[in-house]
């Protein structure tokens, strides 16, 4: 079954009329065309004069390889969410869970409600 087969059974009985307008398609008057090609003309930007060819003093990278690094990774902004995603890591690594314990604890062996936020509330009001 080729796409156009599937395409007339999904149309159905409508195909016919899908048919027709679709062989029936109007094209752009030549008119219409060259307006929007020359108001697409007047939209494209001014072309640039050539820069000047850099001398050897210019060429020499600016920066480092550490401005570099930071540019590749995302600039400043991304610098501040690996630091703090670093910083949460490490006190995750180093908090005591001890919290985390007793509030599985308290849930009576069950984990999954005592760790979704509005369970308790759904229990009291069906009485569980």
């Amino acid at each position: 079954m080729t796409m156009t087969d599937k395409r007339k059974a999904e149309e159905g009985a409508l195909a016919p009329w899908f048919e027709a307008g679709r062989a029936e398609a109007p094209a752009a008057s030549e008119d219409w065309l060259a307006r929007m090609e020359r108001m697409a003309l007047d939209e494209m930007p001014a072309p640039r004069p050539a820069a000047a060819p850099e001398t050897p003093a210019a060429q020499v990278r600016r920066g480092g390889w550490l401005r570099e690094t930071l540019g590749a990774l995302g600039g400043w902004p991304a610098m501040a969410g690996l630091v703090a995603a670093c910083a949460t890591g490490i006190w995750f690594g180093a908090a005591d869970p001890s919290g985390l314990t007793d509030l599985l604890d308290a849930a009576s062996g069950d984990t999954i409600t005592a760790l979704e936020p509005a369970s308790g509330f759904d229990y009291a009001m069906l009485g569980l």
